[in-house]
């Protein structure tokens, strides 16, 4: 066919893809070189398309593009553009070719970065070897990485001596030379602090590195943490002293402005358990030079009232370190619960170097009391200790994260007590997830106690089921060992489990679906079952949940519970 019938046959048929929209298809292509023509073209419209001349250089140039960025320079293109009733249709075939292999693989690293070992195990990961197929987006990565790892580390005068990729098309070779010069490492060097409240030991002891040490990116992260935790501060700037560097040593510069000295939340909530109930937080971050802080909580409802007041001293060795002075009183009326409580308790809190909390202390607690048909009151003095561990990733839903506690208080009335017993309470939590949109969240919760009668100690230290964060589908502590009058008196063993599945329907909002399983009791146990459907909303506050819970072994209860919490969900 001569050139003019060609021409003549391409604008007949571009003619009805003018008045009808054509259907671009693609062959002879798979895997990662078809994803990466597909990721190429897929800024085009559907009206983008057409049987002209000019979409098809258009489109030819980039199919090339795509190619050449996985190694193949040699690729052959071909259109057919044909028609049928009315409708077009562009196929275009590609025929890769053969890859661009690398023939020359000069990496070099010189400076300090010689004897890290992470520069060497990114080279080991990532460089380029005789024989690979070219890749460009590996190469730049490789730059990038280690253009990336060289600020984090420390090495500020790093640069590339020579950065060269050279492509022979017709040998079907390419020659790679990567010369990184990183230079010495910088290190850290004095911190100096301006607009703090808190005396300099304080400070000093928030700092995670020492002078001398070799910089790490992350060690200022982990200090700006640090002075957040403390709750001290309202604004947080850490820079590097640039112009003060001698003797490749970093200072460091932090700026700080005080968190105003008295700070009150007030919240409005309501629960079918405790009806309407007004909430106060009055917090004083910092009370002096040394960081003293008070917290005083008070919450107010029908059936129960709380006001509650602690008063933390850290200590200058560490931020995760101190003392706090607990001051507690409730007053509760509820279902068959009439109690008075005064607790007062002094702990002590460690951070230790496992990454788990150990709180000593020693409480004294005083309950006047009605449970069931039992009137009485109890004055104990127990010592306790108690390990935790706490972590998550990032996100209002997190997609990983696991909770354990283990407490465990004693009471005997050689120090004063009128009961002698052994309280254990437990709780674990896992939330785990696959995909992005789906995710499983496991709770169990347990406690025990050792003591002949359960009626020795006031209801606050006996055990009873049910509840949001407990067994859904039965009401707010309404499982526990009964009397002959069918009232509620608590157990000496407590165990509930749950687990729950999590799926993402749109943006931050999840159905949930969960079964429950647990009971309190004295003797033997009386499990109980619990089903339902939820909602939840990653708010940026934390986890909205709102569960419609079914108990399947309720009796003569109410079967059917609506639950609602906000915060973490271990």
């Amino acid at each position: 066919m001569s050139l003019l019938r060609k021409t003549i046959s391409l604008l007949f048929l571009t003619s009805f893809s003018i008045q009808a929209q054509t259907e671009l298809k693609i062959q002879g292509l798979s895997g990662e070189l078809e994803q990466n023509v597909k990721n190429h073209l897929a800024s085009y419209n559907k009206t983008d398309i057409s049987g002209s001349l000019r979409f098809q250089m258009k489109l030819q140039q980039d199919i090339e593009t795509a190619l050449q960025a996985l190694g193949y320079y040699q690729s052959e293109i071909e259109f057919t553009l044909s028609e049928k009733s009315g409708n077009a249709t562009l196929l275009v075939t590609v025929n890769a070719g053969q890859p661009i292999r690398i023939n020359t693989a000069d990496i070099k690293l010189t400076g300090d970065a010689v004897d890290d070992r992470q520069f060497s195990g990114l080279l080991r990961r990532q460089a380029p070897k005789v024989g690979d197929v070219l890749h460009h987006g590996k190469y730049e990565s490789l730059k990038s990485e280690l253009r990336s790892l060289a600020l984090r580390k420390g090495y500020f005068d790093a640069e590339f001596s020579r950065s060269t990729l050279e492509v022979i098309p017709e040998l079907q070779q390419a020659n790679i030379y990567l010369h990184f010069a990183s230079g010495t490492r910088y290190k850290f060097g004095e911190v100096t602090f301006s607009g703090q409240q808190i005396r300099d030991e304080w400070m000093q002891s928030l700092i995670p590195f020492e002078p001398g040490q070799p910089y790490l990116a992350s060690e200022l992260g982990e200090f700006n943490q640090s002075l957040a935790n403390t709750n001290w501060f309202s604004s947080i700037a850490i820079e590097g002293d640039t112009e003060q560097i001698a003797d490749f040593r970093l200072p460091i510069t932090v700026k700080l402005e005080p968190r105003l000295r008295n700070s009150v939340e007030t919240g409005i909530g309501y629960s079918d358990v405790v009806g309407p109930r007004l909430k106060v937080n009055w917090l004083k971050p910092w009370l002096n030079d040394r960081g003293h802080s008070l917290h005083n909580n008070f919450e107010v409802s029908e059936v129960e009232q709380t006001l509650e007041s602690a008063y933390r001293m850290p200590l200058s060795t560490a931020p995760s370190d101190y003392y706090q002075l607990q001051v507690g009183l409730r007053n509760r009326d509820n279902l068959d619960t009439r109690s008075k409580e005064i607790n007062i308790a002094l702990e002590r809190h460690w951070l230790l170097s496992n990454e788990w909390y150990r709180t000593v202390s020693l409480r004294y607690l005083y309950e006047d009391f009605i449970q069931a048909d039992q009137d009485a009151s109890s004055s104990l003095i127990m010592p306790g200790i108690s390990f935790s561990r706490s972590r998550q990733s990032w996100g209002n839903m997190p997609r990983s994260a696991d909770r354990l506690l283990l407490g465990v208080e004693f009471s005997e009335p050689a120090w004063g007590s009128d009961t002698p017993f052994v309280r254990f309470r437990g709780r674990a939590g896992w939330i785990g997830s696959f995909d992005r949109n789906h995710r499983f969240v496991t709770r169990l919760d347990a406690g025990a106690v050792v003591i002949d009668d359960i009626t020795e100690i006031p209801p606050s230290l006996r055990f009873f089921a049910g509840g949001d964060n407990n067994l859904r589908g039965y009401g707010y502590e309404t499982i526990a060992p009964l009397n002959d009058d069918n009232e509620l008196i608590g157990g000496r063993y407590m165990v509930a489990a749950s687990l729950e599945y999590q799926y993402r329907v749109k943006g931050n909002w999840w159905l949930a679906g969960f079964f429950d399983y647990g009971s309190a009791w004295n003797d033997s146990p009386d499990f109980k079952r619990g089903v339902g459907l939820g909602i939840r909303w990653g708010s940026p506050v934390g986890p909205v949940r709102l569960d419609f819970g079914y108990g399947l072994d309720s009796g003569e209860r109410n079967a059917f519970q609506i639950h609602f919490a906000l915060g973490p969900e271990l």
